[in-house]
């Protein structure tokens, strides 16, 4: 009888080392990315205030900031500023994707390994879409 019954698989945790080696599924990849561009929002608040600011408070500093993506700001060039502007799209687009993406799946219990990886794979391909699509208003 004992030699019928299967052992019982053994879960362990992987060491950091380890993790270029795993293959996590794309639904562990949406959530890394999630925390990552919600940090990334988090500690460039101050480049997002100073990009509100200088937008709306007139129209001169409207145009100091439209120069400022254009030549830069001090040593600063302007493609970096736009470089760093996109990345804030992506991490803004992906984190309310991917939020929304919880929401629903917290909201209707659409909990299953099919649906995990096909609403990571939507995920993934809306929030790059629109990003390039945003990336191409920004750069051209």
């Amino acid at each position: 009888m004992a030699d019928t019954l299967k052992p019982r698989p053994e879960f362990r945790n992987i060491h950091v080392t380890q993790i270029v080696a795993y293959r996590m599924p794309v639904a562990a990849i949406v959530s890394i990315l999630h925390r990552i561009s919600g940090v990334l929002m988090f500690l460039l608040m101050p480049f997002i205030i100073w990009m509100f600011d200088a937008s709306v408070t007139s129209e001169v500093s409207y145009d100091v900031f439209r120069s400022a993506f254009a030549a830069g700001v001090g040593f600063i060039p302007g493609w970096f500023l736009k470089l760093v502007a996109l990345g804030l799209i992506w991490a803004y687009l992906h984190h309310l994707i991917a939020g929304l993406r919880h929401l629903w799946m917290d909201g209707t219990h659409a909990v299953s390994k099919e649906f995990g990886r096909s609403s990571a794979i939507a995920t993934l391909a809306v929030s790059v879409l629109l990003t390039l699509a945003l990336g191409y208003k920004l750069f051209f």
